[in-house]
């Protein structure tokens, strides 16, 4: 797979954008960025397309800019000039996905047919965009129609919000999902970039999904006390140490550091996720998979205290 398909599949979700004046451009890049997914695809439907990549591109070089609802060659030269990284058309016209194969231009072309999954694929494509998604039919329609073709990644896109996503990301044949819930066109035009960063730093937590499964902390029987009173949960020796309820373990010495044991809904996209943020991890060895790994090991500071972050 082309790596910049790749590196969509790693954030996740694909913000879809309409934006109508190219001076929103930056501040909507920023806000995202700032919310945690710096990934664009910029739809062609409104005359700043062009321009608003262009700036994006410029401002924001470690942002994964593309073009959306791109309907030729020419705004694919337009896209590729102003600095679109990747390409996404509603439909699959051979000759705009022709012109980019033969330009390794990495493309997704609407689809929503067995026929149209094999034109991909006689195109050499192996990553397609599944449109419009829940007019089409939903998750259950892409699960019969990824069915016979093995090898094929999805983008579903249209008609997914806060309400499906995880459903749809959960399904081992999506490798990202587009939609506008987090910049609809009428909270750009307003410039309610706040309220942007906002939705997509929730739409990031609801795809990740982090959640405390365990703290292993030094300080024996009186933090044991003070936790088990929280909890009403007296403390229980269990291989010298204390268990206090299902989440909290004590070591018999007071000691620096603590272990956090983090579960998350899709660990490669956890992993990717923070080392954007500047955490340094090692990925924790599986014992059952052998070269393979089960979680994420993330060293916080100096102290001691780190992170394990593991499949939910």
């Amino acid at each position: 797979m082309n790596k910049i398909l790749e590196q969509i599949g790693l954030l996740g979700i694909v913000p879809v954008i309409a934006i109508e004046k190219a001076e929103h451009a930056e501040p909507l890049a920023e806000a995202l960025m700032e919310g945690g997914l710096p990934l664009a695809e910029v739809t062609f439907r409104t005359a700043a397309a062009k321009d608003s990549i262009a700036k994006i591109s410029t401002r924001f070089p470690g942002m994964l800019v593309g073009a959306g609802t791109v309907l030729s060659i020419d705004q694919v030269k337009a896209a590729r000039e102003a600095g679109a990284k990747f390409i996404v058309a509603p439909g699959l016209n051979r000759k705009v996905v022709e012109y980019c194969v033969s330009n390794e231009i990495p493309v997704t072309p609407g689809v929503s047919s067995p026929s149209d999954v094999e034109a991909a694929l006689e195109l050499g494509l192996d990553v397609v965009k599944f449109f419009p998604a829940e007019a089409a039919g939903g998750l259950g329609f892409l699960k019969a129609l990824a069915g016979p073709y093995g090898k094929v990644k999805y983008i579903p896109t249209g008609g997914i919000d806060e309400s499906n996503l995880l459903a749809y990301l959960r399904f081992p044949k999506t490798l990202a999902c587009g939609g506008s819930w987090m910049v609809k066109p009428e909270m750009i035009s307003a410039g309610k970039f706040q309220e942007i960063k906002s939705l997509t730093a929730k739409a990031v937590s609801l795809m990740l999904g982090f959640d405390l499964q365990g703290l292993s902390i030094g300080g024996g029987a009186e933090i044991g006390k003070v936790l088990g009173t929280l909890l009403n949960s007296p403390p229980v020796e269990e291989g010298g140490s204390l268990r206090v309820g299902s989440r909290f373990h004590l070591t018999g010495e007071r000691t620096e550091g603590a272990t956090i044991l983090i579960k998350t809904n899709f660990l490669d996209r956890a992993a990717s996720y923070l080392t954007a943020k500047g955490f340094k991890i090692q990925p924790v060895p599986d014992p059952l998979k052998g070269p393979g790994h089960s979680a994420y090991a993330v060293r916080v500071n100096s102290a001691g205290l780190q992170l394990t972050v593991c499949q939910g």
